[in-house]
Order: structure tokens, then C-alpha cells, then sequence
């Protein structure tokens, strides 16, 4: 790495963490980042971007997980009164949170993308002493919410790439995509960037995570251990009674979703690897004299491949349906958030591993590491871009973390900020096809 970027990342490093900071204090749902995504496009454009954002690169009907009207007008008022660009907030409207902007070097050269996530989770931030963004005064600011899983930091790290590649055009080929998803938490939200077309064009793909069991100073260029998975909302129909007087001409929806939940994790495990269920949430019944009319479960399905996880999914649907028929009431299943199968391409692991050794702050460059971790919503956008030929990876930069993963406690190491900033903008810069 060049002597003059590594003191431009070192000036840099006070402004990726104020504006972690800032998005940690502003934590937003799934397709409700209005003021985080006109933030980002906002700063984008006054780089010299060419930023699209909205309809423009959200196809609306395939977003899944979508939160009600009354929800989505009361998330971008809330944007507006903060005082965020309008020219940017109108075009996000009615949850169109996606932000894409490109840099062309205007010459020959592949186009690289780098998707990051803007979205939050539905977890109460710790108030505790220890806990660095309420000791420092930057912890959510909206009740209920909170950046638990290093989002905040993955769009500084994308601004910050951003702000370097726009000052070193001169020294690129091709073109750089940055990717702000919306709605990654529910792996709700890169089907409907897919499907608008945002890496059609796209020859090289990185996805970036911080932390994910990896410690700092370690990066893991190619995860490979992300299960396929289905998120299911189930609504079961019958009909109210009295449970003493006329129980017989009642129809119990929650007696038919208790079925539902012991004959969910009874489904046979498959022989061809990994699979998992949950059953996350039951809410059913008014009074306890009341023969229950109706009864809602959130449950998912995961599997080591997404034959695995459609195995899974049929069976729930067959089991649903069936619990629903032996109790007389109906059964709707919804399909709110899906991810499939994909590894990372193994050449650009290798080429990614080769151009990030050795840079400061780097310690430990792994190749690939099939740990289960989840799953990911960035393994739809791979797949598209290795259905059409190109190259596609999922990195994890590595943070030392205080609390895991969707804690209230969870909090990253900011250090690991400027890492990832270097190790992304010398992969956009480095020569080759």
C-alpha cells in the first residue's frame, strides 16, 4: 500500500467513526433506513458518485418482510424531522431503501461491486456503564432498537471506501459499484435488489461483515459456511366458543398451531447434510374460557444447501396444513425472507488473499472456512453474479466484540474500521481482469 493512501486512511479514521457512531445512535428497521440510506446517498453524491437509489434499484414486489403503511409513514417522518436531504428521503418512500452508487474510471475494466447493510435489530441497547456507546453517549436513541450486528460499521466502511476511490479515480479500471442493502436482518432484502438488476453487470462481488466469530486482526476472504433458509409467518383461521358451553361447535387455531409446533421438529433430519428448524414465536388465545380463532407462528428452516432447506420448508408446509385439517380451521403460510446456498469463488479468495497480506493492521489472512455461521442475505446477490459468469465472495473482517451477535450488549472494536476500509480499497484498486 502506497505511503500517501495509508496516511490518507489514518486522516480518515476519525470520520468512519463518527459516522458509525452516528448511524449506532440512529439504529432503523428493514426497509425503514430512511434516514440512514438518504444519508449515505446524500454523501455519496457530494463525492461524485453517480448515486441511484429507490425504485431505481428496489424491485418493490419481490421485497419480502415488508412492515405495514402505519410503520413505514411514521419511519420517514421521523427521517424528515431529522433533517436528512429531501432530494434523497421522496425517492425512498414507501420503504425503497436501497442506495447504489457507481464510480466509472473510464477505462477498460471490470465492474466491481461492494455491498454493505444499512438495517438494525428489534433489540433494547444496554444502559450499563460498561457498555461504550451508552458510557459515551452514542446508544440508540430509539427505543427498541439497536445495532447489534455491526451494520452501523459496514456503512462507515463503505463510505469510507467511497471517499478514497473517489480521490484515486485516476488509478482504477472499470467501474465500482457500493451496494447499501436495505433489510438484511430476515434475509428479506437482496432478492429485491437481484431482481431490479443491480449486479447483472457486476464481474467481481464482495459482501463485508465485521466480526462473526473472527478476532481482529484476522480476515476471512472467502466464508463458505452460510446455510440456506426460509422465514415463514403462519395464520391459523377458526372459530371462537365458549370452552364451557359449546365447545364442540368452537374450531381451536391454537390447538391446530400446538400440533404444528411438536410435528415441526419432528421432520426427519437430511441425510445429505445439515438441516434446522426453529419455531421462534406462538401467540395465540383471548381468555381462558375462549376456544382460540386464531393463532400465529413465526418459524424458520435452514439448510446446509437449498435442496436441504426446500426439503425442510415442504415438509413444514405439509405438517401446517395438516394440523390445521385435523382441528377443522384454515392455515395461510407466508414466505417473509429467504437465502440460498453459494460459495465463494476459490480463484478471487485467492486473489483477494494475495492483495491484502501483509497490510497494517492484518495479521491472519484465511482463505475459506466453512464454520457454520448462520445465514446470509448477501448469498442471493453471489449467486446471481456467479450465474452470470463473475466472481463473488463473502469477507469477514475480524473485531474483538464485547458481546456477541444480536446482544444488548453487542458493541465492535472500532479499530477494525479503518482495516476493512484498506484491505476493500486496495482490492478495488489492485491490477488485473
Amino acid at each position: 500500500m502506497s505511503p500517501t493512501l495509508a496516511a490518507r486512511i489514518e486522516a480518515l479514521t476519525p470520520q468512519l467513526t463518527a459516522w458509525r457512531r452516528d448511524f449506532h445512535r440512529h439504529p432503523e428497521p428493514g426497509w425503514c433506513e430512511f434516514r440512514t440510506a438518504a444519508t449515505v446517498a446524500a454523501i455519496l453524491d457530494g463525492l461524485g458518485w453517480t448515486v441511484a437509489a429507490g425504485a431505481e434499484v428496489v424491485d418493490a414486489p419481490a421485497r419480502m418482510g415488508l412492515p405495514d403503511d402505519a410503520t413505514l409513514s411514521a419511519a420517514f417522518e421521523r427521517a424528515r424531522q431529522s433533517g436528512v436531504s429531501p432530494k434523497w428521503l421522496d425517492r425512498l418512500a414507501g420503504g425503497l431503501t436501497g442506495v447504489v452508487a457507481t464510480l466509472d474510471s473510464g477505462r477498460p475494466g471490470p465492474t466491481l461491486a461492494i455491498r454493505v447493510d444499512l438495517d438494525a435489530l428489534p433489540i433494547a441497547e444496554s444502559q450499563a456503564a460498561s457498555h461504550c456507546p451508552a458510557a459515551e453517549g452514542f446508544a440508540s436513541c430509539h427505543a427498541g432498537w439497536m445495532h447489534a450486528c455491526g451494520h452501523d460499521g459496514h456503512t462507515a466502511i463503505g463510505l469510507g471506501v467511497a471517499t478514497l476511490l473517489a480521490e484515486r479515480r485516476d488509478q482504477l479500471v472499470g467501474r465500482v459499484k457500493l451496494i447499501f442493502q436495505p433489510a438484511e436482518e430476515g434475509v428479506r432484502g437482496a432478492a429485491a435488489l437481484a431482481e431490479a438488476g443491480v449486479v447483472d453487470d457486476v464481474d467481481r462481488f464482495v459482501a463485508v461483515h465485521l466480526g462473526l466469530g473472527c478476532p481482529g486482526g484476522t480476515v476471512l476472504c472467502g466464508c463458505d459456511g452460510f446455510l440456506a433458509t426460509s422465514k415463514l409467518d403462519i395464520r391459523f383461521d377458526g372459530r371462537s366458543a365458549h370452552a364451557g358451553g359449546q365447545p364442540e361447535i368452537g374450531r381451536n387455531a391454537l390447538l391446530a398451531a400446538a400440533f404444528a409446533v411438536t410435528g415441526l421438529h419432528s421432520i426427519a433430519p437430511h441425510s445429505a447434510g445439515a438441516s434446522r428448524l426453529n419455531v421462534g414465536r406462538l401467540r395465540a388465545g383471548t381468555a381462558r374460557n375462549a376456544i382460540a380463532d386464531r393463532a400465529e407462528l413465526e418459524i424458520e428452516t435452514r439448510g446446509a444447501t437449498t435442496a436441504i432447506d426446500d426439503y425442510m420448508r415442504e415438509r413444514a408446509a405439509q405438517i401446517i396444513h395438516g394440523a390445521a385439517l385435523a382441528q377443522g380451521v384454515t392455515a395461510d403460510v407466508v414466505c417473509v425472507g429467504r437465502a440460498v446456498e453459494c460459495a465463494s469463488s476459490p480463484d478471487w479468495v485467492a486473489r483477494i488473499a494475495s492483495t491484502i497480506a501483509g497490510l497494517p493492521g492484518i495479521e491472519q489472512v484465511l482463505a475459506h472456512d466453512r464454520s457454520p455461521r448462520g445465514s446470509e442475505d448477501a448469498t442471493t446477490l453471489m449467486a446471481r453474479v456467479q450465474a452470470r459468469g463473475g466472481w463473488a465472495t463473502y469477507m469477514i473482517v475480524g473485531s474483538d466484540l464485547p458481546a456477541g451477535h444480536h446482544q444488548p450488549a453487542f458493541d465492535i472494536d472500532e479499530s477494525c474500521l479503518p482495516v476493512a476500509v484498506r484491505a476493500l480499497a486496495e482490492v478495488a484498486l489492485a491490477p488485473g481482469p
